[in-house]
């Protein structure tokens, strides 16, 4: 994207030089009841909390208590205000892709959890736009919901997760996605789900989302780089959220063991380094110097805002973040906005 064709995109987007967030998400104010029958294992409910809050119901149990902003559109667009947001892409929270349920029980939850992102985006007046949920433990399930999507111009892409039931996302399985997708045009954002080794956790249960999330990411991302996905599917716009989570650390790594091990140089086909380069992330890592060497290690064109809003856990200062790492104005246009709407790539299509 030139210069002046990103002025003129941003320009449908109401002139304002506020962010993009791609990493926002999104849980209904309530779920459907499964009328087949006893629930399945997985399926949500919601029951009442303290004003303004619900408990997000699973197997019996409180998964999450969360706010109405995760539905109430006013309140986050009041919210993006503050935090200097223009435009975010919504989601849903991660455990509600459900990939562990039967696949048509997950496809009948996810159209529904999909439709009510539909409709969060349709109140925006253009400043929401969606990354659908898949029930990607089914292919022709997730192909046939990715087609029906990308035919909706309030979508831009979809959510998917760091792994599949223990797959990662690289994994040769999930190909058939990755080939749709690319030739879609829709934009992939990757998210921990479920994480490995949460057995090695010591502490409280929301370590890991602290801990756990960032590795998993850096595997599912590392994933990709092994199999050669960038290299097979050179248009496919990827994120990971989490800055990359460990990838960073992971890739001198990789560097060397392609050049010691003769089997690696052989599966890994082009340089991880410069395979990482073609992926974008997001800069939720909460540190001024890590998102500098973010920056250095995956190029000025491949980082963007990310908050994990509205759960509590969240970058609440995601521009005064960036403008406090990058003294260079170009340089933050270019992470505030630019890099996301080349990630996006459908703003034009959904913009007021």
């Amino acid at each position: 994207m030139t210069s002046a064709e990103s002025e003129r995109s941003w320009k449908k987007l109401g002139g304002c030089r506020c962010g993009v967030d791609i990493h926002a998400h999104v849980v209904p104010a309530r779920f459907p009841a499964y009328l087949k029958g006893p629930a399945p294992k997985g399926w949500p409910a919601m029951a009442e909390a303290q004003p303004c809050h619900r408990h997000v119901v699973i197997d019996g149990r409180t998964y999450r208590t969360v706010s109405d902003r995760c539905w109430d559109v006013p309140k986050r667009l009041a919210d993006m205000e503050e935090m200097g947001l223009s435009l975010q892409a919504i989601s849903a929270m991660p455990e509600l892709m459900s990939y562990w349920m039967n696949a048509a029980d997950a496809d009948e939850l996810l159209r529904y959890v999909n439709d009510q992102i539909a409709v969060m985006v349709a109140e925006s007046g253009g400043r929401l736009v969606g990354l659908g949920a898949l029930p990607l433990q089914d292919m022709d399930r997730a192909l046939a919901a990715l087609e029906r999507l990308m035919c909706d111009p309030g979508f831009v892409g979809v959510q998917v997760g760091s792994n599949v039931n223990g797959r990662p996302i690289g994994a040769p399985d999930f190909d058939p996605f990755f080939a749709v997708a690319e030739e879609l045009g829709a934009a992939v954002f990757v998210h921990a789900v479920r994480p490995c080794g949460q057995e090695r956790l010591v502490g409280p249960g929301q370590l890991q989302q602290v801990l756990a999330y960032p590795g998993d990411v850096g595997l599912a991302a590392a994933s990709v780089i092994c199999s050669n996905l960038v290299l097979r599917r050179p248009r496919l716009r990827i994120a990971f959220s989490h800055g990359g989570g460990t990838l960073g650390l992971l890739l001198p790594r990789l560097e060397e063991g392609r050049r010691v091990f003769p089997a690696l140089q052989e599966s890994i086909e082009a340089s991880p380094t410069e395979q990482a380069r073609h992926l974008f992330y997001d800069a939720l890592v909460y540190d001024e110097p890590t998102l500098q060497h973010l920056v250095r290690l995956f190029g000025e064109t491949q980082v963007m805002i990310g908050t994990d809003y509205p759960f509590n856990f969240h970058e609440r200062r995601p521009v005064a973040r960036i403008e406090a790492a990058f003294a260079d104005e170009a340089l933050r246009v270019r992470l505030l906005r630019d890099n996301a709407a080349t990630f996006l790539g459908r703003l034009s299509e959904v913009s007021p």
